[in-house]
Order: structure tokens, then C-alpha cells, then sequence
């Protein structure tokens, strides 16, 4: 397992001392009313005063067991920011095939304000209240407390009904306000074996134990009927969570938020046989591959012969065959914006609409490529936005991409969108680690971080002029994944609004004779931008002579990282070679009076790299500064070597080249 996940997945087994205070709805006192500031976060807007969970099993005779999960949260607001709290959502799901959807009502949500002494109850009406439906999957229901205002406590409850025992919703405990409190706790029948994955690496205190339980219900002839069983009881509780807070270079904060998860892994009902969920990866893909929209959507070989004759005439390379038959796909079919592993409409309709979710348009890819003899197949990921699946899970996949082999060298290809390349992934796929599923069900785990370093290449001739402006020509060269990011990230743009931002970037450049290559064609090659431009300010002079930064426009003069202290992950998301080449031409009458000392900085483990040399020649100095970093993720605790790291390269690129007159 990679360094950095133990930062943020583990299981924590601390004791900590919980001191005897009330935690129950309806015991709101004159004191917190009064309390101005946060006690150990003067900047909170507000604070989570107590959270509480419980999940417990009920039982009919209609659907057998299913779960109940409460939830009652006490909120203090102090700051007008903090407002947003009166707002409370909750989504649950509709989307199941076989099972009813959950119910979710929530009850006792109260307002309490002080007024000249007194505390004042506004109670939620049915107004406050509303239900909206997200998407075929998923129903969202709202509240909004009624009378909050800076000062004010709310307090409400909610109770959801589930039928979906495989896995139960998040219970989170840590969100981008304080937490003074959480308690969570879980009655399971001994039938029902879960496994608890503790997110974020919250310290906490947890104890579990056998007691007894039994469930009531109305039979076949209306009679009440009970049965007894052992359950297993398990509670979770902490104290003084931090505030989840957004850093620089992070892929999603939502992979580091503290959460209590629970996903079933074995059910043992009496005179039943053993049902395994999520024990190993390999079962995890064998139950994915069986599903009807997943294994025999792979089966789909007739449907595609006749555009594939048309195709693939006397190609016979299997290379270009790839090649024809990934921009065939990409071109026709156009993707819904809906990530999934399983095929919604199916394979055959969607070819034919050309239009469809993930699974649809890549497993026609892959369907394809199989006709054309290239052995193909799928690979399960899940999304940077879905979160990082450490663990064998059912649910934690939800995305398919294709990996194709040619010659013993894999391919991987997503046709969903329509700047991708071979083994040019769209980014928030980028996620760790995906798990390639075979023709007979097996799977094996790989590898999804490109192998081959991203580059950008600034170029530039530069010439200075005695009252200290610039002008030149420059020409940059973006490749692999930086390529693509510039592709997708203008692909609306038109040049003027492109341009327009690139000279504010460079601090009022102006741009001319500009041109590009390959940003919409030809994509497995560099993005080429030329260009001439002039600087409309001067360089600084002073008492006759010319500073110059040794990165010009290009130069940093921030930290990104000004932190004290990093909670998550660095993320920098791919490989990349960021190199300049300049050659600047001194002004006549001029001469070098002093360059900044060639540097090279180097971390420990040699992951990042920068250099910056200098070298004169007559009347022209030559600039290089290369940076590398050859990592896409880096540990919390690197992050005083990358802060370090990057201080002392904004301290070497802002040390000035000084020109005199001669």
C-alpha cells in the first residue's frame, strides 16, 4: 500500500476520555447561547456542538431485515458565514431494482435563540421542508430551520429506512466546521458480518461486544411472531474534530474527510448457504463480471461487422487498426455524462443512438477491437471524485475504461471523451490503481500513473531594450498529459479569450503573430504554440542599471505552499518537466555587472529536481531552469521538504541578472 494512503485510511483503536456532558436533543443552555467564538477555533463560522448516530435492524416478513439508521446533530452559529448551516440535505436511493426505496423523515428540528434573557423555541413547519430528485438514482430532502441568526442553536433528527444492507451511508465526522463531539453506534445481527473502514485518521475510541436482540413481526396469518438472536454492538466516539480545510495541490477533498464506513462482506442467515460480497478483489470482480450489464455486454460482436468492414479494408496492422477503431468510437458516440461500470440502456442501443454512459461507449470499444483481433478488456477504476478504493469493495468502482494489447504492450483508452489519446486518460481517472477484468472473470490490479513524464517547454529570444522593455519571439511545447490539460482547458475558448488571459498571466504581455498546432487535430502529437511578443512595462532600473529576473514574466513570487503544518497529500497529478531556454540579448552600451550563482536543489528520495544555469556570451546571456517532479502524489509528512523545496526555487528565480552601463 503506497505511503500516503496510511495517512488518512487506518484503523485507530486510541483511548480518549470523554468527559460526562449532556448529548441529548432539547438541553440547549443560557451559556452556549452566550459562547461568541469557538473555544478552540476563533475563525469557525460555526461548530458542530454534537453528532449523534445509531444503526439498528428492524425485520417484516415481506423483505426480512432491513436497516434503520438515526441521526441527531446539535449546530452553534457564530459568525454570519456560518448561516449556511440552517440548510440541512440529506440524499437517499430510489435506484434499486429489486428493493423499495428508502423512506427519510426528519423530526424535532428546532431554532433556538436568546432574547433578554430567555431562551426562544422556533420549531421547523411543513414549509421548511422539501424533496427534490437528483437523478434516477437518487432523491435529495431539505430542511431549513426556521429564525437562525448569528448566536442562534439548531438542532434536528432524521431517521432513513433502508433496504440496501450491502452498504450503509457514510457516517461523517468531520466537515469544514468544528466537531466538539461524535458518537456513533451499531447493532448488527450476528447474520450480517460488516467490515468498518475509519476514514481520515481521526482518533477515536471504539468497543464492541455480543448482546442479545430479537424482532417482532406479523406472519402469514396475521399472527405476531418473534425470533430471538445475538447481535454485535459496536460504538465509535471522539472529540474536538478540526475543521476539513481546502489546501493547494489536492486531488479531492472528499477522500480525506473523516467518515465512519461500514460495507457488508459475508451474510451466514440460519439453513442458508454463506454469501460472500467483498473479501478479496478477485470476488469483487467475478460478481461485477456477472452482472447481466457487465459480463454479457461484452458479448456484442455481430452488431458492429458492417462499419468495421468499412473501417478496418485492407488495414491489416493491428497498431492502426487500434488507432481507426479509437477515433471511430470517439467520433460517433457521444458520452452522457454519466459514470458507471454497468451499461444502463445496453451496448446495442446505445451504438445505435450514439450516444451513452461510460460502460456503454467503452465496451463498444472494446467489443470492436475484440471483432478486430486485438485482444481487449475491461478495467475497472474509480474516479478521483469517487474516492480511493484501498479496500475490496463493490462500491467502489464507478468507471470502466479499455486496456488493449499489442506486441505484450498494453494500451489503455477511454473513448468517452474526444481529446483523449492511447494511453491518455482523462485526468480524474488518474486514481491509483484500476483492476483489468478477463474473458473467464478473473482480474489483476494496474497500474494507472503514466509512466512517461509530461513536458512544457518555454523557448524564448528575448532582447532588451536601454529604457529596460522587452520584446522577442517565444515558442512553447507542451507534451503527454500537459498537452491534453491545454486541450481541455481551452477547448472552448476562442484565441481572443485565450490570448487575452495568456498576456495577463504574464503580467500585460503583449501578443502577436500568434499561431498553434495540433490543439483540435492531430492530438498524439505536441501542442505548438509561436508567438512574438513585447513587454509594455519596464524592467526595474535603478541609478542607471537594468534588473532583470532570470525567469522574466515567467518568474514565481509565491509559495504555494505557505502553510505550517499539511494535513493531506501533495497531488500533483502526473509526471512533468517544466523547462525554459532563453536567450537574452543586452542592450548596446551595456554589460553584465553580475548573474546570480548557478543553483541545483535536489530532494532526499530525488523526486523533485531544479536547476538554473547561466552563461554569457559576448552580448547574450543564456538562461536554462528545468523543475521536475517525477511523483504524482506525495505524503503529508513530505511536505516540509516540498515547502522547502519550493522557497529555496522562488528565492534562486527572483535573485535579479544586473546590467550596467559601459
Amino acid at each position: 500500500m503506497p505511503r500516503f494512503l496510511l495517512i488518512f485510511i487506518a484503523f485507530f483503536w486510541s483511548t480518549i476520555t470523554i468527559q460526562a456532558q449532556n448529548y441529548d436533543l432539547g438541553k440547549v443552555t443560557i451559556a452556549e447561547l452566550n459562547e461568541k467564538v469557538h473555544p478552540k477555533d476563533s475563525s469557525a463560522p460555526a461548530a458542530i456542538l454534537f453528532k449523534k448516530g445509531r444503526t439498528y435492524f428492524g425485520y417484516n416478513k415481506d423483505v426480512g431485515f432491513y436497516a434503520n439508521h438515526v441521526c441527531e446533530v446539535k449546530i452553534k452559529i457564530y459568525k454570519k458565514e456560518g448561516l449556511s448551516w440552517a440548510d440541512q440535505k440529506v440524499r437517499f436511493y430510489i435506484g434499486y431494482e429489486k428493493l423499495n426505496e428508502d423512506r427519510l423523515e426528519f423530526s424535532e428540528a428546532v431554532t433556538y435563540n436568546l432574547e433578554n434573557g430567555n431562551i426562544i423555541k422556533t420549531k421547523l413547519n411543513n414549509q421548511g421542508e422539501f424533496k427534490t430528485k437528483i437523478n434516477k438514482y437518487w432523491k435529495e430532502k431539505t430542511i431549513t430551520l426556521p429564525n437562525v441568526k448569528v448566536g442562534s442553536i439548531i438542532e434536528y433528527k432524521y431517521v432513513l429506512r433502508s433496504e440496501n444492507l450491502i452498504k450503509f451511508p457514510d457516517f461523517d465526522i468531520q466537515f469544514d466546521i468544528p466537531v466538539n463531539y461524535f458518537y456513533y453506534k451499531t447493532q448488527i445481527p450476528e447474520f450480517y458480518i460488516y467490515k468498518p473502514l475509519l476514514i481520515g485518521g481521526i482518533p477515536l475510541e471504539t468497543e464492541s461486544k455480543f448482546t442479545s436482540a430479537s424482532q417482532s413481526f406479523d406472519n402469514l396469518y396475521s399472527q405476531t411472531s418473534s425470533f430471538s438472536y445475538k447481535q454485535i454492538e459496536t460504538f465509535y466516539t471522539g472529540k474536538d474534530v478540526p475543521a476539513l480545510k481546502e489546501e493547494p495541490y489536492i486531488n479531492n477533498l472528499e477522500n480525506y474527510r473523516g467518515s465512519i464506513q461500514q460495507e457488508l462482506e459475508r451474510v451466514r442467515l440460519p439453513d442458508q448457504p454463506v454469501k460472500d460480497y467483498s473479501l478479496t478483489w478477485e470476488g469483487v470482480a467475478k460478481t461485477i463480471f456477472k452482472d447481466e450489464s457487465f459480463g454479457k455486454q461484452l458479448n456484442e460482436t455481430t452488431l458492429f461487422t458492417d462499419d468495421l468492414n468499412k473501417l478496418l479494408s485492407n488495414v491489416e496492422d493491428k497498431n492502426e487498426r487500434l488507432n481507426l477503431i479509437f477515433t471511430y468510437v470517439k467520433n460517433r458516440m457521444n458520452w452522457n455524462e454519466i459514470n458507471s461500470c454497468y451499461t444502463e440502456k445496453g451496448v446495442e442501443k446505445a451504438y445505435k443512438e450514439q450516444t451513452g454512459n461510460v460502460a456503454e461507449i467503452n465496451f463498444i470499444l472494446i467489443n470492436m477491437l475484440r471483432v478486430a483481433g486485438i485482444e481487449a478488456n475491461p478495467v475497472l477504476v474509480s474516479t478521483i471524485q469517487n474516492g480511493l478504493p484501498v479496500y475490496p469493495t463493490r462500491t467502489g468502482f464507478n468507471y470502466v475504461i479499455a486496456a488493449a494489447e499489442i506486441d505484450g504492450k498494453r494500451i489503455l483508452l477511454d473513448a468517452t471523451r474526444k481529446l483523449t489519446t492511447p494511453n491518455i486518460l482523462p485526468l480524474n481517472v488518474l486514481n491509483w490503481k484500476g483492476r483489468l477484468i478477463m474473458k473467464d472473470g478473473n482480474s489483476q490490479e494496474i497500474e494507472l500513473d503514466p509512466a512517461i513524464q509530461s513536458k512544457e517547454i518555454y523557448s524564448l529570444i528575448v532582447k532588451i531594450d536601454p529604457d529596460g522593455k522587452m520584446n522577442g519571439q517565444g515558442r512553447v511545447q507542451r507534451t503527454e498529459y500537459d498537452a491534453y490539460s491545454f486541450r481541455e482547458e481551452n477547448k472552448a475558448k476562442t484565441e481572443d479569450a485565450y490570448l487575452e488571459k495568456f498576456e495577463n498571466n504574464l503580467g500585460g504581455l503583449n501578443i502577436s503573430n500568434y499561431k498553434i498546432e495540433n490543439q483540435k487535430s492531430n492530438l498524439d502529437q505536441s501542442v505548438i504554440e509561436t508567438f512574438s511578443f513585447a513587454s509594455g512595462s519596464r524592467s526595474d532600473i535603478i541609478q542607471g542599471k537594468i534588473f532583470v529576473n532570470p525567469l522574466l514574466f515567467f518568474t514565481r513570487s509565491k509559495n504555494p505552499f505557505n502553510q505550517e503544518r499539511r494535513q493531506m497529500p501533495v497531488y500533483f497529478g502526473y509526471k512533468n518537466m517544466e523547462k525554459y531556454n532563453f536567450s537574452i540579448q543586452i542592450p548596446e552600451g551595456y554589460a553584465v555587472e553580475s548573474i546570480p550563482k548557478p543553483i541545483k536543489i535536489t530532494s532526499e528520495d530525488k523526486q523533485m529536481s531544479f536547476i538554473l544555469n547561466f552563461s554569457v556570451t559576448e552580448n547574450k546571456i543564456q538562461i536554462v531552469s528545468q523543475k521536475e517532479i517525477n511523483n504524482s502524489i506525495f505524503a503529508a509528512e513530505d511536505y516540509g521538504m516540498i515547502k522547502e523545496f519550493f522557497q529555496k526555487m522562488i528565492v534562486s528565480q527572483n535573485e535579479k541578472i544586473i546590467l550596467k552601463k559601459i
